[in-house]
Protein backbone atom coordinates (compact mmCIF):
# COMPACT_ATOMS: atom_id res chain seq x y z
CA UNK A 1 0.00 0.00 0.00
CA UNK A 2 3.06 2.19 1.04
CA UNK A 3 4.44 2.41 -2.63
CA UNK A 4 1.38 3.01 -3.80
CA UNK A 5 1.01 6.44 -2.06
CA UNK A 6 4.65 6.97 -2.75
CA UNK A 7 4.09 6.55 -6.56
CA UNK A 8 1.26 8.58 -6.50
CA UNK A 9 2.99 11.54 -4.13
CA UNK A 10 5.72 11.43 -7.29
CA UNK A 11 3.40 11.69 -9.78
CA UNK A 12 1.80 14.71 -8.21
CA UNK A 13 5.13 16.54 -8.16
CA UNK A 14 6.15 15.75 -4.20
CA UNK A 15 10.13 15.53 -4.29
CA UNK A 16 10.73 14.60 -1.03
CA UNK A 17 8.71 12.04 1.57
CA UNK A 18 9.23 11.58 4.91
CA UNK A 19 7.33 8.25 5.69
CA UNK A 20 6.24 7.68 9.68
CA UNK A 21 6.30 4.00 10.88
CA UNK A 22 5.64 2.35 14.02
CA UNK A 23 8.21 0.57 16.04
CA UNK A 24 8.65 -2.42 13.29
CA UNK A 25 9.79 0.54 10.64
CA UNK A 26 13.06 -1.00 9.68
CA UNK A 27 11.15 -3.78 8.20
CA UNK A 28 8.43 -1.33 6.31
CA UNK A 29 11.85 0.72 5.01
CA UNK A 30 13.76 -2.00 4.08
CA UNK A 31 11.25 -4.00 2.25
CA UNK A 32 10.39 -0.52 0.13
CA UNK A 33 14.22 0.37 -0.45
CA UNK A 34 15.15 -2.63 -2.23
CA UNK A 35 13.17 -0.92 -5.04
CA UNK A 36 12.94 2.85 -4.58
CA UNK A 37 10.14 4.97 -5.99
CA UNK A 38 11.44 8.17 -7.67
CA UNK A 39 10.36 10.45 -4.92
CA UNK A 40 13.43 11.42 -2.13
CA UNK A 41 12.71 9.07 1.02
CA UNK A 42 13.34 9.28 4.64
CA UNK A 43 11.60 6.98 7.31
CA UNK A 44 11.26 8.49 10.81
CA UNK A 45 9.89 6.32 13.80
CA UNK A 46 7.22 7.10 16.06
CA UNK A 47 8.41 4.93 19.10
CA UNK A 48 5.15 5.92 20.95
CA UNK A 49 1.76 6.21 19.42
CA UNK A 50 0.37 10.05 20.66
CA UNK A 51 -2.05 10.02 17.65
CA UNK A 52 -1.27 11.63 14.25
CA UNK A 53 -1.03 14.81 15.15
CA UNK A 54 2.54 13.95 16.73
CA UNK A 55 3.09 11.77 14.06
CA UNK A 56 3.29 14.40 11.98
CA UNK A 57 5.06 16.50 13.79
CA UNK A 58 7.89 14.03 13.92
CA UNK A 59 7.58 13.95 9.58
CA UNK A 60 7.95 17.34 9.75
CA UNK A 61 11.42 18.12 11.90
CA UNK A 62 13.21 16.04 9.97
CA UNK A 63 12.69 17.71 7.18
CA UNK A 64 16.67 19.40 6.39
CA UNK A 65 15.54 22.82 4.96
CA UNK A 66 12.80 25.09 6.15
CA UNK A 67 10.44 27.40 4.23
CA UNK A 68 7.63 28.79 5.44
CA UNK A 69 5.91 29.68 2.10
CA UNK A 70 6.40 25.62 0.92
CA UNK A 71 3.26 23.46 1.17
CA UNK A 72 3.19 20.48 3.14
CA UNK A 73 0.87 16.84 1.44
CA UNK A 74 -0.33 15.32 5.34
CA UNK A 75 -2.07 11.44 4.45
CA UNK A 76 -2.02 8.56 5.75
CA UNK A 77 -0.94 5.78 4.73
CA UNK A 78 -4.05 3.04 3.75
CA UNK A 79 -5.22 4.81 1.07
CA UNK A 80 -3.49 2.87 -2.18
CA UNK A 81 -6.33 3.99 -4.57
CA UNK A 82 -5.93 7.59 -4.24
CA UNK A 83 -5.11 9.10 -7.54
CA UNK A 84 -2.21 11.23 -8.72
CA UNK A 85 -4.70 13.71 -10.42
CA UNK A 86 -6.29 14.06 -6.85
CA UNK A 87 -3.76 14.94 -4.82
CA UNK A 88 -2.76 17.89 -8.36
CA UNK A 89 -6.43 18.96 -7.72
CA UNK A 90 -6.04 19.64 -4.30
CA UNK A 91 -2.57 21.16 -4.06
CA UNK A 92 -4.09 23.36 -7.49
CA UNK A 93 -6.85 24.99 -5.05
CA UNK A 94 -4.74 25.14 -1.93
CA UNK A 95 -2.76 27.63 -4.40
CA UNK A 96 -5.69 29.45 -6.13
CA UNK A 97 -7.23 30.58 -2.46
CA UNK A 98 -4.11 30.92 -0.55
CA UNK A 99 -5.28 29.06 2.00
CA UNK A 100 -3.43 28.33 5.25
CA UNK A 101 -4.95 24.56 5.07
CA UNK A 102 -6.82 22.83 2.72
CA UNK A 103 -8.58 19.72 3.10
CA UNK A 104 -9.32 16.89 0.57
CA UNK A 105 -12.88 16.64 0.78
CA UNK A 106 -16.27 14.11 -1.23
CA UNK A 107 -19.94 15.09 -1.32
CA UNK A 108 -21.18 11.57 0.13
CA UNK A 109 -24.46 9.59 2.00
CA UNK A 110 -23.71 10.08 5.46
CA UNK A 111 -25.55 6.90 6.46
CA UNK A 112 -22.95 4.72 4.27
CA UNK A 113 -20.08 6.22 6.76
CA UNK A 114 -21.95 7.54 9.58
CA UNK A 115 -18.68 7.59 11.58
CA UNK A 116 -16.83 9.54 8.90
CA UNK A 117 -14.77 12.86 9.87
CA UNK A 118 -17.02 15.79 8.13
CA UNK A 119 -17.04 19.25 7.51
CA UNK A 120 -17.87 21.61 10.03
CA UNK A 121 -18.70 25.65 9.44
CA UNK A 122 -19.09 28.34 11.09
CA UNK A 123 -22.55 31.31 10.72
CA UNK A 124 -20.81 32.76 7.74
CA UNK A 125 -20.28 29.28 5.98
CA UNK A 126 -16.25 29.31 6.96
CA UNK A 127 -14.74 25.92 7.57
CA UNK A 128 -14.40 25.83 11.83
CA UNK A 129 -13.34 22.37 12.35
CA UNK A 130 -13.17 18.73 11.06
CA UNK A 131 -15.32 16.72 13.62
CA UNK A 132 -16.59 12.94 13.70
CA UNK A 133 -19.97 12.95 14.75
CA UNK A 134 -23.88 12.70 14.10
CA UNK A 135 -25.05 14.48 11.40
CA UNK A 136 -28.73 15.12 13.57
CA UNK A 137 -27.98 19.26 14.20
CA UNK A 138 -27.45 19.16 9.81
CA UNK A 139 -29.09 21.92 7.98
CA UNK A 140 -30.25 21.35 4.66
CA UNK A 141 -28.79 24.00 2.43
CA UNK A 142 -26.92 27.12 2.77
CA UNK A 143 -25.72 27.87 6.66
CA UNK A 144 -28.45 29.67 8.24
CA UNK A 145 -26.49 33.29 8.98
CA UNK A 146 -28.47 33.87 12.08
CA UNK A 147 -27.64 31.01 13.95
CA UNK A 148 -24.58 31.31 15.97
CA UNK A 149 -24.19 27.54 16.22
CA UNK A 150 -21.33 25.78 14.00
CA UNK A 151 -23.11 23.06 12.13
CA UNK A 152 -22.41 20.13 9.59
CA UNK A 153 -23.88 21.05 6.07
CA UNK A 154 -26.18 18.63 4.29
CA UNK A 155 -26.97 19.22 0.59
CA UNK A 156 -30.33 18.59 -1.74
CA UNK A 157 -29.35 14.97 -1.90
CA UNK A 158 -29.00 14.43 1.71
CA UNK A 159 -25.01 14.03 1.23
CA UNK A 160 -22.73 15.98 3.41
CA UNK A 161 -18.96 17.04 2.98
CA UNK A 162 -16.53 14.71 4.00
CA UNK A 163 -13.32 14.87 5.03
CA UNK A 164 -10.47 12.15 4.06
CA UNK A 165 -7.47 12.73 6.29
CA UNK A 166 -5.54 14.57 3.63
CA UNK A 167 -4.32 18.17 4.27
CA UNK A 168 -2.18 20.48 2.44
CA UNK A 169 -0.47 22.93 4.88
CA UNK A 170 1.43 25.94 4.70
CA UNK A 171 4.28 24.83 6.37
CA UNK A 172 5.60 27.97 8.25
CA UNK A 173 1.79 27.22 10.22
CA UNK A 174 2.11 23.29 10.30
CA UNK A 175 4.26 23.25 13.65
CA UNK A 176 2.89 25.60 15.87
CA UNK A 177 -0.55 24.16 14.55
CA UNK A 178 0.35 20.90 15.68
CA UNK A 179 1.89 21.59 19.08
CA UNK A 180 -1.57 23.15 19.72
CA UNK A 181 -3.60 20.07 19.40
CA UNK A 182 -5.16 18.82 22.55
CA UNK A 183 -4.87 14.68 23.70
CA UNK A 184 -8.34 13.56 22.66
CA UNK A 185 -9.98 12.78 26.02
CA UNK A 186 -11.11 9.01 25.07
CA UNK A 187 -7.38 8.15 23.84
CA UNK A 188 -4.69 11.13 24.93
CA UNK A 189 -4.08 10.94 21.06
CA UNK A 190 -3.45 13.69 19.39
CA UNK A 191 -5.81 13.65 16.23
CA UNK A 192 -4.26 15.34 12.96
CA UNK A 193 -7.74 16.61 12.10
CA UNK A 194 -7.46 19.34 15.04
CA UNK A 195 -5.00 21.12 13.25
CA UNK A 196 -8.16 22.46 10.80
CA UNK A 197 -10.00 24.18 14.21
CA UNK A 198 -6.67 25.45 15.60
CA UNK A 199 -5.88 27.33 12.42
CA UNK A 200 -9.68 28.35 12.44
CA UNK A 201 -9.69 29.96 15.81
CA UNK A 202 -6.82 31.69 15.56
CA UNK A 203 -8.05 33.96 11.88
CA UNK A 204 -6.12 31.87 9.35
CA UNK A 205 -8.35 30.71 5.99
CA UNK A 206 -9.20 27.00 5.65
CA UNK A 207 -10.74 25.91 2.65
CA UNK A 208 -11.98 22.42 1.38
CA UNK A 209 -11.46 20.64 -1.92
CA UNK A 210 -14.69 18.78 -2.82
CA UNK A 211 -12.28 17.20 -5.79
CA UNK A 212 -12.31 13.52 -5.08
CA UNK A 213 -14.56 11.97 -7.72
CA UNK A 214 -15.53 8.80 -6.61
CA UNK A 215 -15.02 8.69 -2.08
CA UNK A 216 -13.83 4.59 -3.04
CA UNK A 217 -10.67 6.15 -3.80
CA UNK A 218 -10.34 7.43 -0.32
CA UNK A 219 -11.16 4.52 1.87
CA UNK A 220 -9.15 3.53 4.25
CA UNK A 221 -7.57 -0.29 3.85
CA UNK A 222 -7.90 -1.82 7.30
CA UNK A 223 -8.76 -5.49 7.04
CA UNK A 224 -8.22 -8.13 5.02
CA UNK A 225 -11.63 -7.66 2.93
CA UNK A 226 -10.68 -3.96 2.38
CA UNK A 227 -7.27 -5.46 1.34
CA UNK A 228 -8.75 -7.68 -1.27
CA UNK A 229 -10.63 -4.99 -3.01
CA UNK A 230 -8.18 -2.67 -2.96
CA UNK A 231 -5.95 -5.18 -5.14
CA UNK A 232 -8.56 -6.34 -7.62
CA UNK A 233 -9.00 -1.99 -8.03
CA UNK A 234 -4.93 -1.43 -8.32
CA UNK A 235 -4.60 -4.85 -10.42
CA UNK A 236 -7.63 -3.34 -12.69
CA UNK A 237 -5.74 -0.50 -13.55
CA UNK A 238 -2.57 -1.70 -13.92
CA UNK A 239 -3.70 -3.87 -17.12
CA UNK A 240 -5.68 -1.17 -18.55
CA UNK A 241 -2.87 1.22 -18.24
CA UNK A 242 -1.04 -1.68 -20.22
CA UNK A 243 -3.67 -2.57 -22.35
CA UNK A 244 -3.89 0.96 -23.79
CA UNK A 245 0.08 0.72 -24.15
CA UNK A 246 -0.18 -2.22 -26.50
CA UNK A 247 0.42 -4.68 -24.15
CA UNK A 248 -1.69 -8.16 -24.59
CA UNK A 249 -3.44 -9.78 -22.26
CA UNK A 250 -5.49 -12.83 -22.90
CA UNK A 251 -7.37 -13.07 -19.86
CA UNK A 252 -6.92 -9.62 -18.32
CA UNK A 253 -8.86 -10.77 -14.76
CA UNK A 254 -5.99 -13.52 -14.22
CA UNK A 255 -2.98 -11.71 -15.20
CA UNK A 256 -1.22 -10.29 -12.38
CA UNK A 257 1.23 -6.83 -12.61
CA UNK A 258 2.97 -5.61 -9.42
CA UNK A 259 3.22 -1.49 -10.07
CA UNK A 260 7.00 -1.49 -10.27
CA UNK A 261 7.01 -4.18 -13.22
CA UNK A 262 8.05 -2.57 -16.84
CA UNK A 263 6.71 -4.50 -20.07
CA UNK A 264 8.31 -3.98 -23.52
CA UNK A 265 6.60 -3.92 -27.24
CA UNK A 266 4.20 -6.31 -28.16
CA UNK A 267 4.35 -8.47 -24.93
CA UNK A 268 1.88 -11.55 -24.91
CA UNK A 269 0.74 -12.29 -21.49
CA UNK A 270 -1.18 -15.71 -21.28
CA UNK A 271 -3.64 -16.30 -18.28
CA UNK A 272 -1.91 -17.01 -14.71
CA UNK A 273 0.86 -14.70 -15.23
CA UNK A 274 2.09 -12.87 -12.15
CA UNK A 275 4.62 -10.58 -12.48
CA UNK A 276 6.41 -9.34 -9.17
CA UNK A 277 8.86 -6.25 -8.13
CA UNK A 278 11.02 -4.89 -10.43
CA UNK A 279 10.86 -7.33 -13.35
CA UNK A 280 11.57 -6.22 -16.86
CA UNK A 281 9.99 -7.99 -19.18
CA UNK A 282 11.85 -7.16 -23.17
CA UNK A 283 10.31 -6.43 -26.51
CA UNK A 284 8.00 -9.35 -28.20
CA UNK A 285 8.42 -11.98 -25.51
CA UNK A 286 5.10 -14.85 -24.68
CA UNK A 287 4.93 -15.19 -20.63
CA UNK A 288 2.39 -17.46 -19.59
CA UNK A 289 0.41 -19.22 -18.86
CA UNK A 290 0.45 -19.65 -15.26
CA UNK A 291 4.13 -18.04 -14.76
CA UNK A 292 5.32 -16.97 -11.54
CA UNK A 293 8.40 -13.83 -12.01
CA UNK A 294 9.80 -12.17 -9.42
CA UNK A 295 12.37 -9.56 -9.44
CA UNK A 296 13.43 -10.91 -12.97
CA UNK A 297 15.33 -9.74 -16.07
CA UNK A 298 13.50 -11.17 -19.42
CA UNK A 299 14.83 -10.34 -22.90
CA UNK A 300 14.15 -9.69 -25.71
CA UNK A 301 11.67 -12.21 -27.65
CA UNK A 302 12.09 -14.66 -25.08
CA UNK A 303 9.40 -17.35 -24.55
CA UNK A 304 8.27 -18.37 -20.84
CA UNK A 305 5.80 -20.98 -20.02
CA UNK A 306 4.83 -22.58 -16.66
CA UNK A 307 7.43 -21.51 -15.31
CA UNK A 308 8.77 -20.25 -12.24
CA UNK A 309 11.70 -17.48 -11.70
CA UNK A 310 13.23 -15.42 -8.54
CA UNK A 311 15.79 -12.76 -8.62
CA UNK A 312 16.92 -14.43 -12.53
CA UNK A 313 17.88 -13.08 -15.75
CA UNK A 314 16.70 -14.98 -19.39
CA UNK A 315 18.48 -13.75 -22.29
CA UNK A 316 17.25 -12.77 -25.81
CA UNK A 317 15.44 -15.32 -27.78
CA UNK A 318 14.96 -18.28 -25.18
CA UNK A 319 12.39 -20.42 -24.15
CA UNK A 320 12.18 -21.35 -21.09
CA UNK A 321 9.81 -24.39 -19.33
CA UNK A 322 7.02 -25.95 -19.66
CA UNK A 323 7.70 -26.77 -15.98
CA UNK A 324 10.80 -24.91 -15.18
CA UNK A 325 12.25 -23.51 -11.95
CA UNK A 326 15.00 -20.84 -11.98
CA UNK A 327 15.98 -20.20 -8.59
CA UNK A 328 18.00 -16.84 -7.52
CA UNK A 329 21.06 -15.49 -8.99
CA UNK A 330 20.48 -17.94 -11.95
CA UNK A 331 20.83 -16.97 -15.70
CA UNK A 332 19.31 -18.11 -19.25
CA UNK A 333 21.72 -17.59 -21.98
CA UNK A 334 20.96 -16.10 -25.07
CA UNK A 335 19.22 -18.33 -27.51
CA UNK A 336 18.82 -21.17 -25.16
CA UNK A 337 16.28 -23.58 -25.06
CA UNK A 338 15.46 -25.13 -21.72
CA UNK A 339 13.01 -27.98 -22.28
CA UNK A 340 10.35 -29.21 -19.73
CA UNK A 341 11.09 -29.59 -15.98
CA UNK A 342 14.26 -27.27 -16.09
CA UNK A 343 15.85 -26.15 -12.63
CA UNK A 344 18.70 -23.94 -12.75
CA UNK A 345 20.46 -22.88 -9.91
CA UNK A 346 22.88 -19.76 -9.33
CA UNK A 347 26.16 -22.18 -9.36
CA UNK A 348 24.75 -23.53 -13.05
Amino acid sequence: MLRYILDALGDAGADRVNVVTGPFGDWVSKRVLEDPPSVQLNFVEQRHDRGSADAALLGLNHFDDFDDDGELIVMPADLPLLRPETLSELVAVHRETNAACTVLTAYADPIDLPNHDHIVRDNRGRVSAVAVAGLSDARIGAVDLGDDADVTIVDDAGRAELAYGIYVVRRGLMAPALRRTRPHPDDGRHRLSDVVSVLAESGHPVETAPVLANPDDARPVDNRRLLADAEAELRRRTNLRWLDRGVTMIDPTRTYIDATVELGIDVTLFPGTMLQGSTVIGDGCEIGPDTRLDRCTVGSDSVIEKAMARLAVVGDNCRVGPFAVLEPGSEVADGQTTGPFYASRASE
